[in-house]
């Protein structure tokens, strides 16, 4: 093995634990005996995670933010998919400005983002309820779908979706039963990254929540206002496995899919 690959792979190594330090950290402090963070713990106990489902305000943020990224998952997979699909069907300047606005919200501080969509929800009555986290959350993950399927499109075959044309399938049929399962793969990981984003978003979401719909990660952060008690720690805990467990079901079904072919 050659020294530059030694080096490549140290640095590597190193990236990888610098990148995973923090969750060394926090997981062992979710089940620390004593009432702060402290790291190491001292002693074991389960009473955080106690403390956290027998909290109707933790727990109510733990379920807020599943219902919320699941539906924005859906509903940014399916945005997404036809705006990257509808871009491929053009060029030139229609295709770039239409690509560029789409990814816009990826680009604006989520700062600024978060104090004009408070703004617009306040008069229109959004602030504090389903929709108004639905819109958010959507805006904010339609662009990952939107380049993670155009990536998909640009190895895709056109040829076939116009066999299935020839063949006497309509455009929609054509576009569910070839161009879908084509694309798949890239659908599938743009579901994640919106789920993702949805179920992580901190920002934003502070900005248009309400004392009656909190997500976990905005309660997270007003905890840390009021008390720090390692209940933060395993309620962070639980968000890593949460978006583990996503992030590995995307990988798994992907690897199913090529088995299978």
């Amino acid at each position: 093995m050659s020294k530059s690959r030694i080096f490549l792979w140290v640095a590597s190594v190193f990236v990888g634990l610098w990148l995973v330090a923090p969750t060394l950290v926090v997981i062992p402090m979710s089940f620390n005996e004593q009432r702060s963070l402290a790291f190491p713990p001292k002693g074991f106990s389960l009473r955080w995670y106690e403390n956290f489902f027998a909290s109707s305000q933790w727990l109510g943020g733990l379920l807020n933010s599943v219902q919320i990224a699941i539906l924005t998952a859906i509903i940014a997979t399916v945005i997404g998919t036809l705006a990257a699909y509808g871009l491929s069907k053009v060029s030139g300047i229609r295709e770039a400005f239409g690509r560029n606005f789409l990814i816009l919200p990826m680009l604006i501080p989520s700062v600024i983002f978060g104090v004009g969509l408070y703004g617009l929800f306040l008069r229109i009555g959004l602030v504090g309820t389903l929709p108004g986290f639905l819109l958010a959350h959507t805006v904010l993950a339609v662009p990952y779908v939107v380049v993670t399927v155009g990536s998909t499109l640009a190895a895709y075959d056109v040829q076939l979706e116009r066999a299935a044309w020839i063949c006497g399938a309509s455009k929609p049929r054509a576009f569910m039963t070839v161009t879908v399962p084509a694309l798949l793969p890239g659908i599938l990981s743009g579901a994640f990254f919106a789920f993702i984003t949805s179920f992580d978003e901190v920002v934003v979401s502070t900005f248009i929540s309400s004392p009656y719909l909190q997500t976990l990660p905005v309660r997270m952060f007003s905890g840390l206002q009021r008390e720090v008690d390692p209940t933060i720690a395993a309620a962070a805990t639980l968000i890593m496995i949460t978006t583990t467990a996503a992030a590995l079901g995307s990988i798994l079904s992907q690897q199913l899919r090529r088995n299978r072919r």
